[in-house]
């Protein structure tokens, strides 16, 4: 028996919401991997690269589960395996996060674009179909072939896109609009793959296969979505009072000099918005026979007068 599927059984509130969760955590991901660019130092470039694959990654799996929150089975209740769902987070975390370290190391060339886009939009993609497998019901859910391959060509199609414009110098604008663009994509992966569903249901008094451990969608995505939610807020406040995230400043490539005076790193190092100021060179002492000014000036035509020079 064919059962009868809806995706919008809280009409357009689960679809309007997912769009802003993956608006938001593409916004901040992207944000986060700009910033790398601006970071010199090896440690805290991974740092960022890692940040913007967690924010990206929760981003995606919060759109995902809170669009299926408004999935529903007339003929049967829709519950979801807790391990299963879990694994899917952890999922679009790696995935994205090795697409994101390879535009982050290598730029934005040919291969790594298409590298690290082809395996981030994998792992959304995959992250989709495993939260699907979660699901439990008193049926079997199928899919159209033909469907779900235009849903991982989107989602990989949408991550390369997002890559490059991670990559790529743009303003702030654009980092925007580029994120906007990431969630419309990736939202309309969702409800393609959500297309391409059916569901057929067991005969009268069969039990689902795992049902026994699985919970409803409001039991168990309710307080699941609570913890990437607050980590996307977190990662919000850590964008928001970077000022180098605004402004798009340089930090300062280097370390500090060897030779130069514990007391003067402060001076000598970079402050966040403020122009990093070039050490002066040491003035030279003045040779006998020689005024100040003609020790910083240099000999003159005649050559450096000595004391015979008198």
């Amino acid at each position: 028996m064919q059962g009868t599927t809806d995706g919008f059984s809280y009409g357009l509130i689960t679809p309007v919401a997912a769009f802003l969760m993956a608006c938001l955590g593409g916004a901040l991901g992207l944000r986060c991997a700009i910033r790398s660019l601006h970071t010199p130092e090896p440690g805290r470039r991974a740092g960022w690269l890692g940040l913007a694959a967690v924010a990206i990654g929760s981003g995606v799996w919060t759109m995902h589960f809170i669009a299926m929150m408004g999935f529903a089975v007339a003929e049967t209740p829709v519950a979801y395996d807790p391990a299963t769902t879990f694994a899917s987070l952890a999922l679009a975390i790696v995935m994205v996060g090795v697409g994101i370290f390879i535009v982050g190391y290598r730029g934005t060339t040919t291969m790594a674009l298409v590298t690290g886009g082809t395996v981030t939009g994998l792992g959304i993609a995959s992250m989709h179909y495993l939260g699907m497998a979660g699901i439990r019901l008193e049926g079997r859910v199928e899919y159209d072939t033909l469907t779900v391959g235009g849903s991982v060509v989107i989602a990989v199609v949408a991550a390369t896109t997002a890559l490059w414009a991670a990559a790529s110098p743009h303003s702030l604008l654009m980092s925007l609009a580029a994120s906007v663009a990431m969630g419309v994509a990736v939202t309309g992966m969702h409800y393609m793959g959500m297309a391409a569903v059916h569901v057929h249901l067991h005969a009268p008094g069969a039990v689902a296969e795992g049902a026994g451990g699985a919970e409803s969608a409001a039991t168990l995505l309710g307080p699941m979505l609570v913890g990437p939610g607050v980590f996307l807020l977190l990662a919000a406040v850590v964008v928001i009072f970077d000022p180098l995230m605004v402004t798009g400043g340089q930090e300062l490539p280097g370390p500090v000099p060897p030779g130069r005076g514990r007391g003067r790193g402060l001076q000598e190092r970079a402050l966040p918005g403020v122009p990093a100021q070039r050490a002066r060179p040491a003035r030279p002492e003045p040779m006998y026979g020689q005024t100040p000014d003609e020790a910083v000036s240099g000999p003159s035509a005649g050559g450096p007068r000595g004391v015979h020079d008198w």
